[in-house]
């Protein structure tokens, strides 16, 4: 677990966002230290992405796999909220080099929200800034060797995501994220096609919020209906990862900044028996 109140030095670096194409060998090259690369993409907000995103990239940690989170979401970062990394701030040495902040042994962390100096401080970017700074995420920082980056990208198929699939070359792929209800499935629709102009893998669907779980009866009421992720995927013709109900522990762990995975002790918790299946899945479509 991160020290939250050791923080890291101020970073020294430039924050312009000004693109740099003489970065893009050393680009490629920082990218080709990290073994499997996902981007979390979502057609609308209020999905759950980012929820999704870090609980993925808390699961890979917790089976050992080194692994970095890159929030990308530039006018709304939440990742340092749902990790309780408000307030830190990356570090840098020389001009180029800037450290992720680490949130344990296994688990790095970089996000746009770390350059805050105030929560409240709206980010208002045209979108050559959103590219250079998401460049400079990719180049600059010094992620070293890893199994995992997992990039949480923000909603919709604008500047963040699309500089996001070309700056990474060749990424395994993405996951898409949505709810069961009719309004979601019709933008992720737009995300499986966002994928297949860029050439972009989809590695698989979740619905999430997929009925709510009762704490006391355990019976599940399907609030935004449910099946809709499923039959959407099938129609795409891309694979269905599986659903996440709308439990308690998913609540506490954001509002308490601690991945829900961890919260649940040894409760049972179908969200987490799921989503430790769906992290199974693609852990082993890595390999193959």
């Amino acid at each position: 677990m991160n020290d939250k109140n050791n923080k890291p030095s101020a970073c020294g670096t430039h924050t312009s966002g000004a693109p740099d194409d003489g970065r893009d060998e050393i680009l490629r090259e920082n990218m080709a230290r990290i073994r499997h690369k996902i981007i979390v993409l979502s057609g609308k907000g209020g999905v759950g992405k980012s929820t999704v995103a870090v609980n993925l990239a808390s699961a890979l940690a917790a089976k050992k796999m080194k692994t970095g989170i890159l929030d990308v979401d530039i006018h709304g970062p939440s990742v340092p909220t749902l990790l309780g990394m408000e307030g830190m701030m990356i570090a840098a040495t020389g001009e180029r080099e800037i450290f992720p902040v680490k949130y344990s042994d296994h688990l790095s962390v970089m996000s746009v929200g770390f350059l805050l100096q105030d929560r409240d401080q709206a980010v208002v970017w045209r979108g050559p800034l959103k590219f250079g700074i998401i460049k400079q995420f990719l180049s600059d920082v010094v992620w070293g060797d890893m199994d995992y980056l997992i990039v949480d990208s923000p909603p919709g198929t604008g500047d963040e995501p699309l500089s996001v699939c070309q700056l990474i070359e060749k990424p395994d792929g993405a996951v898409i994220i949505t709810t069961p209800q009719d309004v979601a499935l019709a933008d992720v629709r737009k995300s499986v096609t966002f994928c297949r102009q860029l050439n972009i893998p989809v590695l698989g669907v979740i619905e999430n919020m997929s009925g709510f779980l009762c704490p006391h009866c355990g019976t599940v009421t399907e609030i935004f209906k449910s099946g809709g992720g499923k039959s959407m995927a099938e129609d795409m013709g891309v694979p269905f990862l599986g659903n996440i109900p709308i439990e308690t522990h998913i609540v506490h762990g954001g509002d308490s900044g601690t991945p829900f995975t961890d919260l649940a002790g040894d409760d049972s918790s179908s969200a987490i028996d799921n989503f430790n299946s769906i992290v199974e899945i693609l852990m082993k479509g890595a390999t193959q």
